[in-house]
């Protein structure tokens, strides 16, 4: 049996209607932690967390909804009622867990959906009546200050508090379910990334290379179907390949410029990024220098990417050869991933900089993304790597190095 024959099983087993053993241990496990911390409640809001405890899955993240969690007791998922219908098809809670908050409290200045979702978690008993301590995700993208406003008006007497990312952490080691499904990610990146560098030649337009890729991302495999990424493809090109998370333009692509890829392969919601720099001609030396050292660094940093190792540990061995190079870079050099939703595929946990202590563990896995933009041209490549005993596993290998077309 082939290896993509057997990601291919593997992912087809991780379908979301069997999931439910898998999401019931995810919620015991965040109870629990509620239960450690001395906390009553846990608002989830994130999109991926929502996904990553009861498979709901849907474009209606721009509007409120929360899964409410007890310390003790059943989660209740609180939706506009539109989407509702949505939770009975992709979440994994039985339906009299699923409630719909009315139409009249889309966007009014007056009254807010928050104060209904506040009100309804109280009645079914997911949210404290009185005095109590709710856990809130308030650095998640798509909770505002008047969702956090409305909330505590309609609950007076509980203590609101950060999470402080308490789902993301459970997220950061994947089960062997994610493993699978990561793995299947990676083969649609692979066809995604290969279809851009095909794509890339002098004289074709920007937007008509992302149309390539797009189709890529979106057909995935004759097996395994592709995904929306978190995040479109990024296209910088010429004097703004300097320049990270830019897109793309209806400009032609340029000879004797370079072009730098970042893209992500999805299946399942469960992201693999990658990057890549094509030179439409040969390079200049400063790339070609720079693109040369810069891979150096990274065969460094993986050899130290083992169980045992921290994050820190990773970084330093990177800015270690990157220096015997005369190159510098001041970012980060990578961050743990795995479920992805607009507008960002990274799990806000994991770093691998300087100042993260987090020590590796199996089952973890990191965008390895190593953009040195400079004054007028840049060199961007990337590696999604599973952390495993036998050392690190690349999940969408691809010849690396500068492409020269």
């Amino acid at each position: 049996m082939s290896a993509l024959t057997e990601i291919t099983e593997a992912a087809q087993t991780a379908d979301p209607h069997t999931l439910r053993p898998e999401h019931e241990r995810r919620m015991e496990r965040t109870q629990e932690v509620l239960r450690e911390r001395g906390l009553d409640a846990l608002v989830v809001t994130d999109p991926a967390n929502l996904y990553y405890l009861t498979g709901y899955n849907a474009w209606s993240f721009y509007m409120p909804q929360a899964l409410l969690v007890p310390a003790e007791g059943e989660a209740h998922l609180v939706l506009r009622a539109m989407d509702a219908k949505g939770g009975h098809h992709t979440a994994t809670l039985p339906r009299e867990r699923i409630h719909g908050y009315p139409e009249h409290y889309v966007h009014r200045h007056d009254i807010h959906p928050w104060e209904w979702i506040a009100a309804t978690g109280r009645e079914v008993g997911a949210l404290p009546g009185g005095r109590g301590t709710i856990a809130m995700e308030l650095d998640a993208h798509f909770f505002s200050p008047r969702a956090y406003l409305a909330f505590g008006a309609t609950l007076p007497e509980a203590e609101l508090v950060d999470s402080r990312e308490l789902v993301n952490w459970l997220r950061v080691v994947k089960s062997d379910t994610e493993i699978a499904l990561l793995r299947a990610a990676g083969e649609v990146t692979v066809r995604a990334m290969t279809a851009a560098i095909e794509a890339l030649r002098a004289g074709r337009r920007q937007c008509d290379v992302v149309a390539q890729i797009q189709h890529a991302q979106a057909h995935g495999t004759e097996a395994l179907g592709g995904d929306y990424p978190a995040i479109v493809p990024m296209l910088p090109s010429g004097e703004t390949a300097g320049t990270p998370h830019l897109t793309w333009v209806e400009e032609p692509l340029r000879q004797g410029e370079a072009t730098t890829v970042e893209l992500a392969g999805v299946h399942r919601r469960y992201h693999v990024p990658l990057a890549r720099t094509v030179s439409l001609g040969a390079p200049p030396p400063r790339l070609a220098r720079t693109a040369e050292g810069t891979g150096l660094a990274l065969d460094a940093a993986l050899r130290t990417m083992h169980p045992g190792a921290t994050a820190a540990d990773v970084h330093a061995a990177f800015i270690a050869e990157l220096t015997r190079h005369g190159l510098r870079k001041d970012s980060r050099i990578g961050y743990s991933i795995g479920i992805g939703y607009p507008p960002d595929w990274g799990e806000r946990t994991v770093s691998l900089r300087a100042e993260d202590p987090t020590v590796l563990e199996p089952g973890m896995c990191f965008h390895m993304i190593l953009g040195m933009w400079m004054d007028g041209w840049g060199y961007e490549t990337s590696e999604s790597v599973l952390v495993t005993d036998a050392g690190p596993e690349l999940l969408a290998p691809l010849d690396q190095g500068l492409v020269i077309h």
